[in-house]
């Protein structure tokens, strides 16, 4: 083993289970549950981190223990015995890779929704609602915690029959935290009022546990040590609970993190993004330690691996949780072991994987579109069994970065046009506004690896038809991204500038600015609060109910707080009609889509943001010259499945990413992953 953070790598004994190193991946929910039940999908994703040299893949955030807590995002579901093959299936999956597995387990309390599953009514110790999900629950009686304890109980049985090394009790904004936060538990009866009294819920959830799974099952618990909620928990109140859970001998192991869930501003705290620093809490965390002697579990933005190793060697955990991490390289740790640290791809702390989850969606990574979807789409790109061949990939934004490196792991060589002096394209522009700057971690990875590989990049390099053919290509591939569309107004749009203009210093910010985002993504508040920072007043005005509609909370939570900070006049519910000159100034004309009225707007510069049209010139005049005809087979594409190619002699010609409509990151990624793979 070849590796500056040794720590890392010693071994720990918890109880019978000894685990190989001290990385972890720690419980969460990707909304990959099928019928409430872990299944191929879920289970294929923790194998992927096993397989990567993982110690301990903690799994299934959130499961569930009762019929009154339903799952709003895709948990597992525990309160039945249908899912114990499952969990079966999956430990031994891990297990093969000799990686421990546990899952956590929960009753959400008033974290959850009440018209769906059974419509039953959430429950919480008090009636006091929760901002986040909405509802108003029961204040629970005596019957009600004698049916969730033993739902505990029977789950933890469960557990322990589906093979798991052990489990976690969430405490962490569910029931159990609720009973511990005097903003929420307003008892007056023994589950209320003291310390002592908020903590005998979750000992009795404990002890039933206990009693259920007794023999050569770890269960440890999942909570934070201050709320940083006014009236909420703190810290000298969350040290007297634990200590009772301790001193009981209820615990082999404590999850701790800081900051609770109650609302979206709490989540993007608790579950920080890139805009936050790394590793905030290892201080605060240490204290647990010192104080208990219990192994310490904590996962709280830890990227890096200097970061992990300083928070294991320093004693500040037993266990350091890269969750993100991992889910940005399920095969951390086997790189770091081969002395690999340069060719790690380290989360950037986008966000994308858990705000997704918050709108509806599964669990997807920003820069790692193999990440669950390991069924069809590899981690580890092997070698062609097929011929050598000569690729060409135009333009060195993220499609085309990830095109050429798939293309060059395949053994394929691989020659890159940029026109730019510098890979990156759009993500460059968006590193440039503010707190996004770690978005930048994005491209150079993918160019770190495109130099590892020996592709032959060719900035400043302005492909034109010649240039492609005369490399004698047998594959093809356009990655010209887009072009700023701002024709999406009825009159005007010449006196409009773009938001990449602005952000790329084509042009300089204007004093006074409308800027109109028809897009919903992070460009129009990122373009608002950089030209914010630069002392423009802005007002950003939206169509939508809300600025920044496609955003989840992590994220949208931030931008809002830099947007009210800097001033910025957030206007929903208008459409840019029109844009006039007036004297020296432009007078804009936004109408409200709901009831049709129209105001105007003095400004000296309109910034307008509306996704951007495909750049396709060159992609046009080499389609009739290619033998597949620039076809794209959409149904092989859906199903990962390999792309039909032209006849021997011709070149085949594909087109990923934003070339083909304006989209994301992680879009232009799985574009060039998915064709050329199997290529």
């Amino acid at each position: 083993m070849n590796t500056p953070y040794p720590a890392l790598f010693e071994p720990l004994a918890i109880g019978h289970l000894r685990l190989k190193n001290r990385i972890m991946s720690t419980s969460h929910a990707p909304a990959y549950a099928e019928d409430g039940a872990p299944k191929e999908r879920y289970r294929l994703y923790h194998e992927e981190k096993a397989k990567g040299g993982l110690a301990l893949s903690m799994f299934g955030g959130s499961s569930t223990v009762s019929v009154d807590s339903p799952p709003p995002f895709g948990q597992i579901d525990l309160g039945d015995d249908r899912v114990i093959p499952w969990l079966r299936a999956l430990a031994e999956g891990v297990h093969r890779h000799g990686c421990a597995t546990m899952i956590q387990i929960t009753h959400m309390g008033r974290r959850t929704g009440w018209s769906s599953h059974g419509w039953l009514p959430t429950i919480a110790p008090s009636a006091v609602r929760e901002p986040a999900h909405r509802s108003f629950p029961k204040a629970m009686d005596r019957d009600d915690i004698d049916r969730v304890i033993g739902d505990f109980a029977a789950a933890a049985g469960r557990a322990q029959r589906g093979g798991l090394d052990g489990c976690e009790l969430s405490v962490l904004g569910h029931l159990g935290g609720q009973f511990w936060s005097p903003a929420v538990n307003r008892r007056t009866d023994g589950y209320g009022g003291s310390p002592a009294n908020r903590a005998r819920f979750t000992l009795e959830t404990l002890e039933a546990m206990r009693e259920r799974a007794p023999d050569r099952f770890l269960i440890g618990m999942r909570f934070t040590m201050d709320e940083l909620l006014e009236g909420g928990l703190h810290e000298d109140d969350a040290m007297e609970i634990v200590r009772l859970h301790v001193e009981a001998g209820l615990v082999d192991f404590l999850n701790v993190t800081v900051g609770t869930s109650f609302d979206h501003a709490g989540l993007s705290f608790t579950v920080p993004n890139m805009s936050h620093p790394i590793a905030p809490h290892l201080d605060r965390v240490k204290r647990i330690r010192d104080a208990f002697g219990v192994p310490v579990f904590h996962a709280n933005r830890v990227a890096d691996l200097a970061s992990a190793n300083r928070a294991v060697k320093e004693g500040c955990v037993d266990m350091i949780g890269m969750t993100r991490a991992h889910i940005a390289d399920p095969h951390l740790v086997a790189k770091l072991a081969r002395g690999e640290e340069h060719r790690v791809r380290t989360c950037v702390g986008a966000g994308y994987c858990i705000d997704r989850i918050y709108v509806g969606a599964d669990a997807l990574c920003l820069q790692n579109p193999a990440t669950g979807r390991e069924r069809t789409m590899p981690h580890v790109i092997g070698p062609s069994p097929g011929p050598r061949r000569k690729v060409v990939v135009v333009g060195a934004g993220p499609a085309g970065l990830e095109a050429a490196r798939v293309c060059a792991s395949r053994g394929h060589d691989v020659v890159l046009f940029e026109a730019a002096d510098a890979p990156g394209g759009q993500v460059r522009l968006a590193a440039r506004a503010t707190w996004r700057r770690d978005l930048i971690g994005i491209v150079q990875w993918l160019a770190r690896e495109g130099e590892e590989l020996g592709i032959d990049l060719r900035l400043g390099a302005w492909a034109e038809v010649t240039d492609v053919l005369g490399e004698a290509p047998d594959i093809v591939i356009v990655a010209t991204g887009g072009l700023p569309d701002t024709e999406c107004l009825e009159e005007g749009a010449e006196h409009v500038t773009s938001l990449w203009d602005v952000l790329g210093g084509q042009t300089p910010p204007g004093s006074n600015v409308l800027l109109f985002d028809d897009h919903g993504d992070h460009q129009g508040p990122s373009g608002a609060e950089f030209l914010a920072g630069r002392g423009a007043k802005v007002e950003l005005a939206t169509p939508d109910r809300s600025v920044a509609f496609e955003l989840g909370a992590t994220n949208f939570s931030v931008h809002l707080k830099h947007l009210y900070r800097a001033g910025v006049v957030l206007t929903p519910d208008v459409r840019l009609a029109s844009v006039r000159p007036k004297g020296n100034a432009l007078e804009a004309t936004l109408r409200n889509v709901y009831s049709g009225e129209t105001s105007r707007r003095t400004v000296d510069q309109v910034v307008v943001e509306h996704g951007t049209v495909p750049a396709t010139e060159l992609f046009d005049a080499l389609r009739a010259q290619s033998g597949n005809r620039g076809r794209t087979d959409a149904d092989a594409l859906a199903r990962g499945a390999p792309q039909p190619l032209g006849p021997p002699g011709s070149f085949s010609l594909f087109r990923v990413g934003d070339a083909v409509a304006s989209r994301n990151i992680h879009a232009a990624l799985f574009d060039a992953l998915r064709i050329c793979k199997d290529l």
